[in-house]
């Protein structure tokens, strides 16, 4: 089963990754959306009773992906960190231990409507932190879901999911990679993070994955006549 899918954009082969990552080849950069590391202490900060583990969980991920795929920049597209309560030592430390094990690496954040209320991450973290949008011609990279004249977008925020119906009212529910001429979406790296649910529609794209592998959603054609 194939674990990513090559998708052309503005003469450039990007790479939707099953793990619910873009992959750049030509410059060996990952890209990832909306990871929200902490949410779950923050919500037991709150008093909520969600699981423990889901930052470490979700940093062993990012480590298969770097093991698989050589990269020298990491871009996280906007909410690196939840809520302010997501400083919490569990969480930060899982953070410090992971950037110990891939301190050559390059990183940067472009801030989302979460890392603003969060506040950035440690700088000891040494993850270089600009507002969006990022211009890496021929891509413009933002949080939100903009766009941006004479580039193509690439962005996150929404955390896109689609829903496949079966026979006798199944139903399943899956992360998806949206894409148009102008703008790429990304899922939510973060497991525990919720979703949009999207359409398919004429002049867009979807490509869902349930985490072993990436498969194109069959948009309806358009009832336009010539």
């Amino acid at each position: 089963m194939k674990r990513e899918l090559e998708l052309k954009i503005a003469r450039h082969t990007l790479l939707l990754l099953a793990d619910k990552a873009l992959y750049w080849p030509e410059r060996k950069m990952l890209l990832i959306a909306d990871p929200h590391f902490g949410k779950a202490a923050a919500y037991r900060a709150l008093g909520q009773p969600v699981p423990h583990g889901t930052t470490a969980t979700n940093l062993l991920r990012l480590d298969a992906l770097l093991a698989s795929y050589p990269t020298t920049h990491l871009i996280f597209l906007g909410d690196f960190l939840h809520a302010p309560k997501s400083h919490a030592p569990a969480t930060l430390a899982a953070l410090h231990e992971w950037r110990q094990r891939h301190a050559a690496l390059a990183c940067t954040l472009i801030r989302g409507n979460h890392d603003r209320r969060a506040g950035d991450p440690p700088s000891a973290l040494k993850i270089d932190i600009v507002n969006e949008p990022l211009v890496l011609s021929p891509f413009a990279l933002r949080h939100t879901p903009a766009i941006h004249d004479g580039h193509h977008v690439i962005a996150g925020h929404l955390h896109p999911v689609f829903i496949l119906h079966g026979k006798g009212c199944q139903s399943l529910r899956l992360p998806c990679f949206h894409s148009t001429d102008e703008l790429t979406m990304l899922p939510s790296f973060g497991d525990f993070t919720g979703g949009h649910v999207l359409q398919a529609r004429p002049g867009s794209r979807i490509f869902i994955t349930d985490g072993s592998g990436v498969w194109p959603v069959r948009a309806p054609r358009s009832t336009m006549r010539d």
